[in-house]
C-alpha cells in the first residue's frame, strides 16, 4: 500500500495497491520534491474514465514503470472531482500547450509546482506517433538533470502566460446582460452549427447539450422562435432513442463517440443525468412531448436506483467498464448485445423481434459483434405491450451480468443539480418519492457538507466530509436546488440557506468589478487562481452562480443580488454571438432576467385543493426562469409571500415583476394564461 491507503476518493483509493509511491496532491509532496531535487509528475484523472484505468494497467501497475518513477520522481495523484481547481489549472496549461486535453492528465512539474511537459494518455510502447511513457520519462528526467535552465525557462514562461489570462480587469466597462439582438444572435450561432439530420450540435464525440437546449426552450417561451423549439425536439428524440440512452435501465451515457448517437462512452455522470432530466422534463412541460415525460421519469429513476447513498446522497458516476465475465474489464460488457445474447434470454421469435427493435445484428455496431440497443421511432408500429415486456426480461437478464464500479463519493455541486432535477420531475408527475429523495440530499448536504460558517465542504463519502472546500460551482448549484426545493415543498428554510451560500459568492468569490472566481479568496492558493465563465459538462460556476442570485433576488428583493447577477451576466453578453455552445446555461439565465423574471406567490392552506391548482399551475408556467413561492397566509419565510393576503377568502396567486405584482387570481387556467412565455 502507499499513500493513497488513507483518502476518501474512490479514484485515489484504486491506486492504492500500485508499486507506484503515489502521493496525494499537499504542500509535503512538493517538499519531498524540493528535498530530493526531482521533478514532479502529477497524474490526473476520474473513477469512470476509460483511460484512465487503461494507464493504470498498462504502466502504474507495471514494477518497472514504477522503479523508473520512484527514483527519479514525486508522483502526485489527483481526483479531478474532488480537486477541480488543480485540475482546470493544468488542463488549460495542457490545452494551450498541444491544443488539445483530456483524462488522464499527465504533467510534470517543478517542486514549486510550476508545469515544464504536458500530455494525457501515454501508451507502453510508442504507438501511432506517440512516445511510450517510458520514453516520456526518460526524457523529462534527462532534461531536468542536464538542461535544467532550459526546463526553468520553459515553467516560467507557462506560469506568465497562465496568470495573463485572468478575466478581471479585462471585461468590457459595460457589462451589461445580454439584450433580445444577443440573445437572437445566438440563436443564429447555434442554428448554424445545429445537426440537421442526426440532432444535437457539431459533430463526433458529441455531448448532450443540455444547457443550450435549456436556453434555446426559455427562447422559445419567450419569443414563439419555431426553430429554436425544433432543435430541442430533435436533439432529444434522437438522444432518447440513441446508443447514448440506456434503452433498458434509463439514464444517459456521458457521450457518444460518433455523430449519431450511436455507440456511448459508457460511463454514467450523475450531473448529465441530473440535467438532462430536468431538461426533458422542461421539454413535457413545454410541449407535453410523451416521449419526454418518459425519459425525464426513467432518468429520475435510474439516478435513484443506481446511485443513491445509504446517506441519501447521490454517488458520482459508474464506470465505464465491467467484468466481461472472463475476469477481463472491458468497456461496455454490462450493456451490449448480441444476437446470440437475446436469443438466450428471450426464445428465437421475441429475441428475432427485438434485434429488429433495438437494432441488434450479426456485425453488431461495437465491438466483436455486439450492438449497442437503440429504439428508432417504431411508437404505433409495434406492440408496446410487446417491446416492454421485452425490457423487462432483458434487464433483468442483465442484472446478472457484472456491474460496473460505482463512484460512491458524494459531490456537492451535483447533488445540486440532482435536488433540481429531481423536486422539479416529482412535482411535475405526481412523484412524491422523488421529491422526497431530493430533500433527503439537501438535508445530507446541510447535515454533512456545511460547517457552522455556513462554508460548503466539496465531497463526502460515507456520511463524511472530505478535506476539500467547496468551488464557485459548488456554492452555485447547491443554491440552484435549494431553491428550485423551496419552489416545490414550499419550505422556506431552503431559501434561507441558499441565501447563506450566496453571500459566501460574494463575500469569497466575486471580484470588485463583478467578474467570478472558481476558487474562494481564502483557498489554497495555486500558480493561477482559476476563472472560467464557459459551460463544460456543467454549467460554468460563474453562469451557475448568476442564475441563483437571479432567482434568490426574486424572491426576496435583494437589489444586492439582482446587480452581483446582471453584473455576472455582462461576459455572455461577450460571448453570445461568439460562442453560444460553451455558454448556454449563461444565455438561459440571461432569457430569465429580461423576462423579470416573474415572480408567482401562491398563497393558500397546505394541502388546499385549490391550494395544490394553483401550485401546480405556477410549477407549470413557462415564463423563463419564473420562481415560485408558496405558503399559508401570513407567511413570511420568503419576502415574495409578505403581505399576500387570501381573495374573498380563496387561495390566490400573484404574478409581478420586481416585486410589482399584477391583480391576484383565484383561477389556475388564469395563471396558465399569465405564465405562458
Amino acid at each position: 500500500m502507499n499513500r493513497l491507503a488513507g483518502v476518501t476518493s474512490p479514484y485515489l483509493l484504486q491506486h492504492a495497491d500500485n508499486p507506484v509511491d503515489w502521493w496525494p496532491w499537499g504542500p509535503e509532496a512538493f517538499e519531498e520534491a524540493r528535498r530530493r531535487d526531482v521533478p514532479v509528475l502529477l497524474s490526473v484523472g476520474y473513477s469512470a474514465c476509460h483511460w484512465c484505468h487503461v494507464m493504470a494497467h498498462e504502466s502504474f501497475e507495471d514494477a518497472a514503470t514504477a522503479e523508473l518513477l520512484n527514483e527519479h520522481f514525486v508522483a502526485v495523484k489527483v481526483d479531478r472531482e474532488e480537486r477541480p481547481d488543480v485540475d482546470a489549472v493544468y488542463m488549460e496549461a495542457v490545452q494551450a500547450a498541444t491544443g488539445q486535453g483530456g483524462w488522464p492528465m499527465t504533467v510534470f512539474l517543478t517542486p514549486d509546482a510550476e508545469p515544464f511537459y504536458f500530455g494525457t494518455y501515454f501508451p507502453p510502447e510508442p504507438r501511432h506517433g506517440m512516445p511510450s511513457f517510458g520514453q516520456i520519462l526518460d526524457g523529462v528526467r534527462n532534461a531536468w538533470a542536464d538542461r535544467r535552465d532550459e526546463v526553468g525557462e520553459v515553467a516560467g514562461r507557462i506560469v506568465a502566460d497562465l496568470a495573463g489570462r485572468s478575466l478581471t480587469g479585462a471585461l468590457p466597462t459595460d457589462r451589461r446582460p445580454p439584450g433580445p439582438e444577443e440573445l437572437h444572435g445566438a440563436l443564429m450561432g447555434l442554428t448554424r452549427e445545429f445537426d440537421a439530420v442526426h440532432g444535437g450540435f457539431g459533430g463526433a464525440p458529441k455531448f448532450p447539450p443540455s444547457m443550450v437546449l435549456e436556453f434555446l426552450l426559455r427562447h422559445y417561451a419567450r419569443t414563439g422562435s419555431a426553430g429554436a423549439l425544433e432543435m430541442v425536439q430533435a436533439t432529444g428524440a434522437a438522444m432518447a432513442r440513441g446508443g447514448i440512452y440506456d434503452q433498458l435501465g434509463g439514464g444517459f451515457a456521458r457521450y457518444a463517440v460518433d455523430a449519431t448517437w450511436t455507440v456511448p462512452h459508457f460511463e454514467k455522470m450523475l450531473y448529465d443525468n441530473a440535467l438532462l432530466c430536468r431538461t426533458y422534463a422542461h421539454l413535457w412541460r413545454a410541449t407535453g412531448s410523451d416521449l419526454a415525460r418518459r425519459i425525464a421519469v426513467e432518468t429520475a429513476d435510474f439516478m435513484v436506483r443506481e446511485l443513491r447513498t445509504d446517506q441519501g446522497g447521490f454517488a458520482s458516476a459508474l464506470d465505464a467498464d465491467s467484468d466481461d465475465g472472463t475476469g477481463k474489464h472491458v468497456e461496455g460488457a454490462y450493456y451490449v448485445w448480441t444476437p446470440g445474447q437475446l436469443r438466450a434470454v428471450l426464445g428465437d421469435e421475441d429475441a428475432e423481434f427485438a434485434a429488429t427493435c433495438f437494432g441488434v445484428t450479426e456485425e453488431g455496431t461495437f465491438e466483436e459483434g455486439a450492438s449497442v440497443l437503440q429504439l428508432p421511432d417504431t411508437e404505433g408500429l409495434v406492440d408496446a405491450e410487446r417491446v416492454a415486456s421485452v425490457k423487462r426480461r432483458l434487464l433483468a437478464a442483465r442484472e446478472e451480468r457484472p456491474r460496473p464500479g460505482r463512484d460512491d463519493k458524494v459531490v456537492a455541486s451535483w447533488n445540486g443539480l440532482a435536488i433540481a432535477a429531481l423536486a422539479e420531475t416529482g412535482a411535475y408527475f405526481d412523484r412524491p418519492d422523488l421529491i422526497q429523495a431530493a430533500t433527503d440530499a439537501a438535508d445530507l448536504l446541510v447535515r454533512v457538507h456545511m460547517d457552522w460558517h455556513a462554508r460548503l465542504h466539496r465531497t463526502s463519502r460515507d456520511g463524511t466530509p472530505g478535506a476539500n472546500s467547496g468551488v464557485l460551482e459548488d456554492y452555485a448549484d447547491v443554491a440552484e436546488g435549494f431553491l428550485t426545493l423551496a419552489s416545490v415543498t414550499g419550505e422556506g428554510v431552503w431559501v434561507e440557506f441558499a441565501g447563506f451560500f450566496l453571500d459566501t459568492v460574494l463575500l469569497q468569490f466575486t471580484a470588485e468589478d463583478g467578474s467570478l472566481y472558481d476558487t474562494a479568496a481564502d483557498a489554497e492558493a495555486l500558480i493561477r487562481r482559476p476563472q472560467d465563465p464557459t459551460d463544460n459538462a456543467t454549467p460554468s460556476g460563474w453562469t451557475a452562480a448568476a442564475g441563483a442570485l437571479l432567482s434568490y433576488a426574486a424572491l426576496t428583493g435583494s437589489g444586492l443580488h439582482r446587480d452581483a447577477a446582471e453584473r455576472a451576466l455582462g461576459i455572455v453578453t461577450a460571448l453570445a454571438g461568439r460562442a453560444p455552445r460553451f455558454i448556454g446555461w449563461g444565455l438561459a439565465v440571461a432569457e430569465a432576467a429580461l423576462d423579470g423574471p416573474r415572480e408567482v406567490a401562491v398563497v393558500g392552506p397546505q394541502g388546499d385543493p385549490a391550494t395544490v391548482a394553483l401550485h401546480r399551475a405556477a410549477l407549470l408556467g413557462t415564463a423563463p426562469g419564473a420562481v415560485v413561492a408558496l405558503g399559508a397566509p401570513g407567511a413570511d419565510e420568503v419576502p415574495l409571500l409578505q403581505d399576500r393576503p387570501l381573495v374573498d377568502g380563496q387561495p390566490a396567486a400573484y404574478v409581478c415583476r420586481h416585486f410589482t405584482c399584477e391583480r391576484p387570481t383565484t383561477d389556475p387556467e388564469e395563471l396558465t394564461e399569465r405564465l405562458r412565455g
